[in-house]
C-alpha cells in the first residue's frame, strides 16, 4: 500500500476481535496509515493484526486490550494514545453488547455492562478524541448504532434504548462537528450474521433474537456500505436494501400501531 494516498492517519476500532468490528478493521487497513485495535481479548486482536499485516505490511498496527465498560481502562487506552503519539482522525466505535429476555428477569450486573459500553464508552471516547480532531483540523466519528433503535422493542429493552441513545448523540454531535470538518455517522444495521445474538443470549439452550434468514445483512456489505456513507458525509445509513425499506416504513408508523404490533410479539421465558 502506498502510506502517502491513505485516507486517514490513524483509525482507532473498538470491539476489533470479531464481527463488525473486525471487518472495518480489515476493510479500512489500505485507507489508513495506522491502525488502533481495541477489543478485550488480546489473542484475537493479535491474530487480526497478523492477517492485516500479511496483506498490508506498511500499515501501522497498534493492538491494545482493554475492557470498555471499565473507565479506568479508557482512560489508559488514551494515554496510550498520546504515549505513542497516536491522534486518530477516524473513531469506529463498534464495541457493543446486548441481553435478550424480559427486563424484570435480567441480571443487573449484565445489564449494567452493557448501558456502560453501549452508552458510557462510546460518548467517553468520543469525548477523548474529538478535542484532538478539532486541533488537527478534521476528522470522522462512526458510531455503530442498529435499525432497533428506531423501536422500543419488548424483551430488547434496554438494548434498543441504549441504540436510540446513540442514534440521537450522533445526529446532535454532527451538528455540533459540522463547522469543524468533522463527519459524524450513525450506522444502523439489521440482523447480521456477526455471533451478536449468541452472546445476546442469557441461555445457550435459548434461541436469540428472532429474525427472518433472507432480512439478514452481510457484515461485509454493511461496513462497506458505512464507509461509503461515511464519505459521503450522511448522517445516518440502514445498510441493505431490505432494512433500508424497514427504516423508512418505521418511520412514517405511528407510535401507536408500533405498540399494537409489538404488544403481539411470542412470549418467551429468560
Amino acid at each position: 500500500m502506498n502510506s502517502t494516498s491513505a485516507d486517514h492517519a490513524c483509525v482507532l476500532v473498538t470491539g476489533a476481535s470479531s464481527g463488525l468490528g473486525e471487518e472495518y478493521a480489515l476493510q479500512l487497513a489500505p485507507r489508513a496509515r495506522h491502525l488502533v485495535l481495541v477489543a478485550r481479548r488480546q489473542e484475537l486482536l493479535e491474530r487480526l493484526a497478523r492477517r492485516i499485516r500479511a496483506g498490508f505490511p506498511d500499515v501501522g498496527i497498534s493492538v491494545i486490550s482493554a475492557d470498555l465498560a471499565v473507565p479506568v481502562e479508557r482512560k489508559r487506552l488514551a494515554e496510550m494514545l498520546v504515549e505513542t503519539g497516536l491522534a486518530p482522525d477516524l473513531l469506529v466505535n463498534n464495541a457493543g453488547l446486548g441481553d435478550y429476555g424480559e427486563f424484570a428477569t435480567a441480571e443487573w450486573g449484565r445489564l449494567e455492562a452493557m448501558l456502560r459500553v453501549n452508552v458510557e464508552a462510546l460518548t467517553h471516547l468520543t469525548h477523548l478524541l474529538v478535542p484532538g480532531m478539532i486541533r488537527n483540523g478534521g476528522g470522522a466519528v462512526l458510531n455503530v448504532s442498529s435499525l432497533a433503535s428506531l423501536l422500543p422493542i419488548p424483551d430488547f429493552a434496554v438494548y434498543a434504548a441504549s441504540k436510540a441513545y446513540v442514534t440521537s448523540f450522533s445526529e446532535a454531535l454532527r451538528i455540533e462537528l459540522r463547522d469543524y470538518g468533522i463527519a459524524v455517522l450513525a450506522v444502523c444495521p439489521g440482523p447480521v450474521h456477526t455471533g451478536f445474538g449468541l452472546v445476546a443470549r442469557r441461555d445457550e439452550t435459548l434461541p436469540g433474537m428472532p429474525a427472518q434468514k433472507w432480512f439478514y445483512v452481510p457484515r461485509e456489505q454493511v461496513v462497506r456500505e458505512s464507509l461509503i456513507a461515511l464519505k459521503r458525509m450522511r448522517a445516518r445509513v440502514f445498510p441493505g436494501i431490505k432494512t433500508a425499506a424497514a427504516a423508512l416504513v418505521l418511520s412514517t408508523l405511528p407510535l401507536v400501531l408500533l405498540r399494537l404490533a409489538l404488544g403481539r410479539r411470542p412470549r418467551r421465558n429468560g
